[in-house]
């Protein structure tokens, strides 16, 4: 952009709640873009072209910028525009120097001085445009957390999920239009929620209260088996804890997961930060909609979920680590795996059978790693005493791709 862009956050108060150099700027755009909410609230005597978002908006917006080009931009969003707002989307398309921001504070902000909570130790969980589910990796017993609502059915539809997921007797705070003369905040628990829908600008506040008898879900890995649904087809928990502490996930890493099975894995993955990225891949269409269901279930949509590899990896995102859990003894498939790995990222590869165990035995002796191997015992009645039941022993590979290949 030749001339920059002005972002100019604007709250539910509107025209009296903006500074100086937000008014000043509004006065001087020739084009303003906004929402039909966001521009209703400008006087009159601001007189630049009013341009409605379209949608789907982020792919026109190339396009619609670059009909108004050299012309005096200004682009209103709800609150700080860098906080779930179409800053972000702006900053993506065009660089940071290509804006002016001028923020104001965000709906957090804003709830967290109306609750008296500690902004910076409170996550924030977004559904505009996203899964409901996406709250679930975030409740805990005794936590605290905001979600921003799609629009005024939200706060049922969570105190629905939480009843599901057995955080019922959580207490949900809906905080609408927060900083104008409409706010309005009312409480209730969520398992007896009887609210209607009010206005579709709210923030719900999560003080998070778990069903002792219900399961819980932690965001590390090794989630029980029961937690997952499918024929059974799944990295069982113990295995599963030591196979992700293999793979040693990151903030924002992305994981191959060949062979999914019932996801187990990639959904682990990601659960264990918001930013995570897995793709699954998966032979059989009856386990990828499993895999889906599961991923879904569990709070993270993000898990992709595709055919089989090594025919589906070509245009896959790039992984950070690579997990083989089934078809090891497939022709080609661990090199062809090897070789989409970038330098330095890891791969890990469980194997049960003796075929598949001789081969990572090969490839290790070739490319180095470690090797180990698993023996679990259950515990299970026999008459009317307890025996140790052996599962299957497992063989696993961990190596680290060097820089010089």
């Amino acid at each position: 952009m030749t001339v920059p862009i002005t972002v100019i956050g604007i709250g539910a108060d509107g025209w009296d709640g903006l500074g100086s150099s937000a008014r000043a700027a509004l006065g001087a755009a020739e084009v303003l873009f906004g929402s039909a909410r966001q521009l209703a609230l400008l006087p009159a005597e601001v007189a630049g072209e009013r341009v409605l978002w379209p949608s789907p908006l982020v792919p026109a917006l190339p396009d619609l910028f670059e009909r108004h080009a050299g012309r005096t931009l200004a682009v209103l969003a709800s609150g700080d525009p860098m906080f779930y707002g179409i800053g972000v989307t702006l900053a993506r398309l065009f660089g940071p120097d290509a804006l002016r921001v001028l923020p104001q504070p965000s709906s957090a902000s804003l709830a967290c001085a109306r609750l008296g909570w500690p902004l910076a130790r409170v996550p924030v969980v977004s559904v505009v445009g996203r899964p409901l589910e996406t709250v679930l990796p975030e409740l805990g017993d005794g936590r605290r957390l905001l979600v921003l609502s799609a629009d005024e059915h939200s706060p049922a539809r969570l105190a629905e999920l939480l009843g599901r997921n057995g955080f019922g007797p959580s207490r949900l705070t809906v905080l609408e239009q927060l900083g104008g003369p409409g706010e309005r905040v009312y409480s209730g628990n969520a398992r007896e929620w009887r609210h209607e829908p009010g206005d579709p600008l709210n923030v719900v506040a999560i003080d998070a209260v778990a069903d002792p008898a219900h399961p819980r879900r932690t965001r590390l890995p090794g989630l029980a088996d029961s937690a997952y649904a499918g024929d059974g087809q799944l990295t069982k928990h113990e295995v599963r804890a030591l196979t992700l502490a293999a793979l040693a996930p990151a903030p924002g890493e992305t994981l191959w997961d060949v062979g999914g099975g019932s996801g187990t894995i990639a959904i682990e993955w990601c659960r264990t930060h918001p930013d995570c990225r897995a793709v699954t891949f998966e032979r059989l269409a009856a386990r990828r909609a499993q895999i889906t269901g599961n991923a879904v279930a569990l709070g993270v949509p993000q898990v992709q979920v595709r055919g089989e590899a090594p025919a589906e990896l070509a245009d896959a995102p790039a992984p950070d680590a690579i997990f083989l859990g089934g078809g090891l003894t497939q022709d080609g498939l661990l090199a062809t795996c090897w070789s989409h790995l970038r330098q330095g990222g890891r791969l890990v590869a469980n194997a049960v059978t003796a075929e598949s165990e001789a081969l990572l035995l090969n490839w290790a002796t070739e490319h180095g790693g470690e090797l180990r191997k698993f023996q679990i015992y259950r515990a299970e009645p026999l008459g009317g005493f307890t025996a140790w039941r052996p599962q299957l022993p497992v063989a696993q590979w961990s190596v680290v791709k060097p820089a010089s290949l």
